[in-house]
């Protein structure tokens, strides 16, 4: 009997589902936590990421020394990553679960502007269409007025998209630069740690032994999103899979509902349709036009 093998590509696509299964569940145990400063939650979502991404290096026999130049670009990387999930953890505490995942999930649109930025990469009219559109989509969520309790967190939940999204290109610069994966991951980890430290020991919130659970569940289920979507872009490529990473907000959306009795109002699935819209509109334009590029470099015949 022959063995079942999967193709590479549903593996990357099984891999993504996964790591957006896992990071819902994150942001499910972030607000049944309780009422515990983000600060706090920060620094234990990532005290659990410190020790596998340290397993990691031991297991491979990587140094835990960065390469010469990468040491600023790592910094940014980290403390820009702090700021992202210190804004998503805000907004998950205070809006509707699948409202905050799908402001986070604006990161990939403030990617292609930091790219043009601090990258010189080509923005094109439909990438900046795009960008703006999905801007457009997140009023929808935010839905910004004076009369609008949530619009702080809301601001907060889009303001930690963006930072992600810069933290995103510097992984992105250092990846370039030849820097490990496994050191990027422990160096914010441990730097994220490091940031939140003082404010965890000046006001510390006791804790429940369920607050702790949840926390270190949250640790867990971060720590499984990561290695599954490195997982599946090692099997695919972003062009063909990223897209599914969209499927969080239906997680997020089912979570919400089923464990915190949530349904998000008409503006926001408006939001949500409009943005992922855009992402699917961006993720069928990038790979038609690598799929060009390849066909021009093939050799005449």
């Amino acid at each position: 009997m022959s063995k079942l093998t999967i193709p590479s590509r549903y593996k990357g696509i099984i891999y993504i589902i996964l790591s957006a299964f896992c990071f819902a569940v994150m942001n499910l145990c972030v607000r049944l936590s309780g009422d515990l400063p983000s600060i706090q939650k920060c620094f234990f979502r990532n005290f659990v990421a410190v020790f596998f991404a340290l397993g990691v290096l031991l297991k491979n026999k990587q140094g835990l020394k960065w390469k010469k130049g990468n040491l600023k670009w790592l910094l940014l990387r980290s403390a820009a990553g702090t700021i992202g999930i210190l804004g998503n953890f805000y907004a998950i505490d205070h809006i509707a679960l699948a409202d905050a995942s799908i402001l986070n999930k604006m990161s990939p649109f403030f990617v292609i502007l930091f790219s043009f930025f601090i990258l010189r990469e080509k923005l094109t009219l439909v990438q900046g269409t795009a960008v703006f559109i999905a801007f457009v989509g997140s009023l929808f969520i935010i839905k910004p007025s004076f009369q609008n309790i949530d619009l702080i967190p809301s601001a907060a939940g889009l303001m930690g998209g963006m930072a992600a999204g810069f933290a995103y290109t510097m992984v992105r610069v250092l990846g370039q630069k030849g820097e490990n994966g496994s050191l990027i991951v422990f160096f914010f980890s441990g730097f994220s740690c490091l940031a939140t430290l003082p404010f965890l020991i000046f006001d510390f919130h006791p804790m429940e032994w369920w607050q702790l659970l949840a926390l270190l569940g949250a640790g867990l289920s971060a720590t499984g999103g990561q290695f599954s979507i490195t997982a599946a872009y090692y099997h695919a490529p972003a062009r063909e899979i990223s897209v599914y990473d969209y499927s969080q907000i239906i997680f997020a959306t089912s979570l919400g509902f089923f464990f915190l009795g949530e349904l998000p109002d008409i503006y926001s699935f408006i939001g949500y349709f409009i943005i992922i819209s855009m992402a699917v509109w961006m993720f069928v334009y990038n790979k038609n036009r690598i799929n060009k590029t390849a066909k021009k470099e093939l050799p005449q015949k």
